[in-house]
């Protein structure tokens, strides 16, 4: 199947051809018919599958005869919800590059960035908005945005909103927007939670599902090290100086494992450098930057951090913490392996992670090949670690007193 197939006219497929896009994906294919026919839709689909222009395509497209201002201005005819600044960023420039000939203009707004310049763009009128849900409902409050004339809401990426405690802020925004519109849920799982939130907001969805959640690529290698916790970092650098090569993320659990971890390795020489939600949006932007041009060759994530963003010729993931949710994995090691290429997937695993590995191949239904021979091999009978916090407190034993105190004497005060 071709984009023309698809019904969408001549100035997005020329939009798309430069972009140097051929083919629709499978799930470009399934959802734009029924975008193009206003359903609502539910879609289950993971990162790399092509989701932005599934829905970007087929709503410049509703919206291209429309897209002669009306005195007053434009109005918001779409919004894009998504859950972290980079994602919606992306979402921005893609919607930018398929619609370089038509005349819909669209933004991006988000926080943790200068509110002023946002308010002036709103200001002069936009068709399409893409937004963090935080920074949409200040706005709204402010009676910058007007949320009346929205004909298709987006929420992209779900389950991480969900995750990220955003669900009221995205029902209080499907309740600004007019109740005779057009709803499309994105989201790599479909968990208990967002089913609900389906349920409560989508007007008889069709649902498409893109490949199993346990699909894991053929091109990626996996491999797996058991190693003692402490020597986690040590085995690490062992890797990067002899094995892994290549422009490499390595994911962990916490921003401070994150923090912890670049400083190791900028010590020892590495071009390394990180995003994770305590840094400003610059130093996000600034690290992604630098990593897609290949000035750093080694980007240290968290999984919300990294989470639908795109970047291609990755040569290998490292999962120096192993993700206690399956399908975490699953996302992770996507993102190597990309269009038709090959990947490697290394997993650095302590004692107290080995039930991780179980449920991760249960999931992806194969077994992980396991390395034995590196210098920081972990004893097979080894029981996880249990870090105790030291006691503080008083160095002098309990109850004891001066011999004046123990005399009751009267006090003066």
């Amino acid at each position: 199947m071709s984009f023309k197939d698809l019904q969408l006219n001549r100035p997005i497929l020329r939009a798309i051809a430069e972009a140097g896009y051929d083919n629709p994906t499978l799930v470009q294919e399934k959802t734009i018919p029924f975008v193009l026919d206003r359903k609502d839709v539910i879609v289950s689909a993971q990162t790399g599958t092509g989701k932005t222009a599934a829905f970007a395509l087929p709503i410049l497209q509703l919206l291209f005869d429309k897209q002669i201002a009306s005195k007053k201005g434009k109005k918001i005819k779409a919004v894009v919800v998504s859950p972290t600044r980079e994602l919606a960023i992306q979402i921005e420039n893609n919607f930018k590059t398929y619609s370089t000939y038509a005349e819909l203009t669209s933004t991006v707004i988000y926080g943790g960035a200068a509110i002023e310049p946002q308010i002036a763009t709103l200001k002069k009128g936009v068709d399409i908005l893409i937004a963090t849900p935080g920074r949409l409902l200040d706005l709204h409050k402010q009676d910058v945005i007007n949320l009346d004339y929205v004909e298709t809401l987006v929420l992209d990426e779900a389950d991480l909103m969900l995750d990220m405690g955003f669900i009221d802020d995205v029902k209080k925004i499907e309740r600004l927007c007019p109740k005779e519109k057009q709803t499309l849920l994105f989201s790599a799982t479909i968990p208990y939670k967002v089913e609900q939130l389906a349920n409560t907001i989508l007007n008889e969805p069709k649902r498409i599902e893109v490949a199993q959640n346990s699909s894991t690529s053929k091109n990626v290698n996996q491999l797996l090290y058991f190693v003692p916790k402490q020597s986690k970092i040590e085995l690490g650098l062992h890797l990067l100086r002899n094995t892994i090569k290549g422009q490499i993320i390595i994911f962990r659990r916490t921003k401070f494992g994150v923090d912890k971890l670049e400083k190791t390795l900028v010590k020892n020489g590495y071009n390394a450098d990180s995003i994770h939600g305590d840094k400003s949006q610059t130093a996000r932007q600034d690290a992604l930057d630098k990593f897609k041009k290949g000035t750093v060759n080694i980007l240290i994530a968290t999984d919300v951090a990294a989470r639908g963003i795109d970047i291609n010729d990755i040569d290998a993931v490292v999962n120096f913490d192993l993700p206690n949710v399956p399908e975490t994995y699953v996302h992770r090691i996507g993102r190597t392996a990309r269009a038709g290429k090959t990947g490697m997937a290394y997993s650095l695993c302590s004692a107290d992670e080995k039930p991780y590995v179980q449920t991760i191949q249960q999931l992806i239904q194969m077994q992980i090949d396991v390395i034995d021979e590196h210098p920081y091999p972990l004893d097979p009978k080894a029981k996880p670690i249990i870090h105790k916090s030291p006691k503080t407190g008083s160095k002098h034993k309990k109850g004891r007193k001066s011999e004046a105190s123990k005399k009751k004497k009267k006090r003066w005060y």
